[in-house]
């Protein structure tokens, strides 16, 4: 199978979008600037919070506007991010991201009606797809009877969006998002998931065609590199399992090898530890055992515990540039990118690609960056590798 012919999108969680007006701002002031300079067709991978999408429905033709402005833009718009409920942009984000969860009525109803507005975003006869949060977060709320609660709200979002599919024609499909130290943080507690709980409880139902049809996984390249899991062997384990992946994130981790010896990249990434978002670290021993930090912080990088610190490399959750090799001292997992990119090619359907680097402000160093060069760069990037990979 070849990849997606849509065009490539990268995620507008990287700007501020607050309000409706803070979206349009961002698409004028950097998706279309990078559209130009990209010199081929773009589409926004956009990222709406539940205030954005209570904006858009407020109105019989909010949305319908809306649509018209992205046209007027010469943009597209195949897929939604609506993991971050709130403020993505605040100082403090970190494992507030997760809130509210999927056992939580408002989750439900934020998620329709982010597929509502994209069902008339979407151009005639196009399939769409929306990222979601991994579940929850077992350290906010691992009640016992939580799993249950995951189950039903899904259940009951596959339901209403078999009937946007019948009233709109178009096939929306929802892509929960493993995460490190999340209720699904590796592909077989996705896997274990979807086919020993959420499924059973479907085919108890009489909804297992609809759940399958709308129900699926974003895979997060970062992500599962960040597990140390072999990326391509696992897109074709969900595969043989008949998960379907809706959306592929290209992304790449941090990567640090010999840390022992290496206190240069372990001074590098001291710096990338800051407030606003979670950097998950993990390390991998010499016996293949995964060790866990679940946040990066300057003094677990310059002065690690002795298992950490003897470990032959570790990897944290920390979107760098997809086109970069290597950071200083640092690596990148951009060779993992490579490889989960390669499988795709191989799946018999076609999940939508998009670029999610969001943390442009957050990285290390001084002054301000050109936004729009950096995410230019990335973008041609990956058209050059999905390029490669399709010869």
């Amino acid at each position: 199978m070849s990849f997606s012919a849509l065009p490539l999108s990268y995620c507008t969680n990287v700007h501020p979008g607050r309000t409706l007006e803070e979206i349009e701002r961002g698409l004028d002031q950097y998706t279309v600037p990078v559209a130009g300079r990209l010199g081929s067709q773009l589409a926004a991978g956009l990222w709406l919070a539940a205030p954005v999408i209570r904006e858009l429905q407020a109105s019989p033709d909010a949305c319908r506007r809306f649509a018209d402005a992205l046209r007027g833009r010469g943009l597209t718009c195949h897929t939604l991010n609506a993991f971050p409920f709130g403020d993505f942009h605040s100082p403090r984000v970190k494992e507030n991201v997760y809130v509210p969860s999927w056992a939580e009525r408002a989750r439900l109803d934020y998620t329709l009606g982010a597929a509502r507005v994209l069902a008339q975003l979407l151009p005639a006869g196009e399939e769409g797809s929306i990222s979601t949060v991994p579940l929850g977060y077992p350290g906010l709320d691992s009640s016992p009877e939580i799993l249950s609660r995951y189950v039903d709200n899904l259940i009951l979002a596959a339901d209403e969006l078999h009937r946007i599919r019948e009233e709109s024609g178009h096939t929306i499909r929802i892509g929960l998002e493993p995460e490190p130290c999340c209720w699904l943080d590796t592909t077989a507690s996705a896997i274990e998931f979807f086919t020993t709980r959420l499924w059973p409880a479907a085919h108890e139902r009489g909804c297992l065609d609809k759940v399958r049809t709308h129900i699926g996984l974003c895979f997060d390249v970062c992500h599962q590199a960040v597990a140390f899991e072999d990326v391509g062997q696992s897109i074709a384990a969900l595969d043989q399992a008949g998960i379907r992946i809706n959306k592929i994130h290209i992304t790449c981790a941090i990567e640090l090898r010999d840390p022992a010896t290496n206190q240069a990249g372990r001074a590098a990434l001291a710096e990338y530890a800051e407030p606003r978002y979670l950097h998950q670290t993990k390390a991998r021993t010499s016996d293949g055992r995964v060790l866990t930090q679940f946040d990066l912080d300057p003094t677990f990088a310059l002065e690690p515990p002795p298992e950490f610190l003897a470990a032959p490399m570790w990897r944290t959750h920390f979107h760098v540039p997809v086109d970069a090799e290597r950071l200083g001292p640092l690596a990148t997992t951009r060779a993992e990118l490579r490889a989960a990119l390669g499988a795709v090619r191989n799946l018999s359907y076609a999940p939508h690609l998009e670029v999610e680097t969001y943390t442009w402000d957050v990285m290390p160093g001084s002054g301000p960056r050109d936004l729009v060069d950096g995410l230019t760069r990335e973008l041609q990037a990956t058209h050059l590798l999905l390029g490669e990979l399709s010869r």
